[in-house]
């Protein structure tokens, strides 16, 4: 009997180990975009022109993160003599030159860029991507490194598409909120609740049941817990004003995120809610409404800083 109760207290442990190990590596190392695939998909939906994107004024910058690995950035400056600068985060899978669309926006409104890959993507070092844990820390960087090349007296922006909209919001509201103005466009709310969503449709079963696990080995091999990926929980620290950007239609993460973290946020804020398109799709399929949105933002927050 004691034997039989060892041989099954053994296998229990084995196997809550392997589902340990497979969620956190899951998390840890999520498949990324090759790099040619974006860059091909963004020319062949014409959301990059790579004979204007050559000739913009590039200058490659290796920026220093606080984890001992370097941050590969483009400072784009059409506007050398311009005070204005946007800063684009990446979503997960993705890597900057997912940003070059958002970019030609800005562009075309006069200011400057700053597009930038995150940790373990593109040509950034880094060896897990943690969800804005830690490129929360990689932004502080990057931004840093635009005030002290530009001068403190900019006005600048960051612009964030889904794990960089949570990193921009986990900068802002844990770190400083030092930019004038923020785009965040599909961000999640909270990152257990995303899991726990995300683990219920893949494997269907309540994720909540799963989350712990996931927990104490994300914690065991990567330092963070969970609970500490939370936009939700720091919105209220950001001043700044804030613009909130979703797809009605995105099943990957739910709307209804963004538009709690509206609720939340205290003071000068905008929400567009697009009708088409799913995950980090409101830009590509509501270019001309998106593009209006941030007019009316740029119009009502922001444009009076920058004269």
């Amino acid at each position: 009997m004691k034997k039989g109760l060892s041989i099954f207290g053994g296998a229990t442990l084995l196997a809550t180990t392997g589902l340990g190990l497979y969620l956190s590596e899951r998390i840890m190392h999520i498949t990324k975009k090759d790099e040619k695939y974006v860059y091909d998909r963004e020319v062949h939906a014409k959301r990059v022109d790579p004979v204007s994107f050559d000739a913009l004024p590039k200058e490659e910058v290796m920026i220093p993160s606080p984890f001992g690995y370097q941050i590969k950035a483009l400072f784009i400056r059409p506007f050398p003599q311009a005070k204005k600068y946007m800063i684009f985060c990446h979503g997960v899978t993705e890597n900057k030159v997912n940003s070059i669309k958002y970019m030609n926006l800005f562009l075309e409104k006069g200011f400057n860029a700053v597009i930038y890959d995150h940790r373990r993507h593109g040509e950034t070092g880094g060896k897990t991507t943690s969800y804005g844990y830690y490129e929360k820390h990689d932004l502080k960087a990057v931004v840093d490194a635009l005030l002290s090349i530009e001068g403190e007296d900019i006005v600048f922006g960051i612009h964030g598409e889904s794990m960089g909209a949570a990193t921009t919001l986990l900068y802002a509201g844990m770190l400083e909120d030092r930019a004038n103005f923020y785009i965040v466009d599909c961000p999640f709310s909270d990152f257990r609740e995303l899991l726990s969503y995300q683990i219920s449709n893949e494997i269907k079963l309540p994720g909540k049941w799963f989350l712990p696990l996931a927990n104490l080995f994300i914690r065991l091999r990567d330092g963070y817990s969970l609970k500490n990926v939370s936009p939700i929980q720091v919105i209220k620290n950001i001043q700044k004003p804030i613009l909130f950007v979703h797809s009605e239609k995105d099943d990957y993460i739910l709307p209804e995120m963004t538009k709690e973290l509206f609720k939340q946020k205290k003071g000068a804020k905008m929400l567009y809610m697009a009708i088409n398109g799913a995950h980090a799709q409101s830009f590509n399929e509501n270019r001309e409404e998106y593009d209006q949105t941030i007019d009316e933002f740029l119009t009502k927050y922001v444009n009076e800083a920058c004269n």
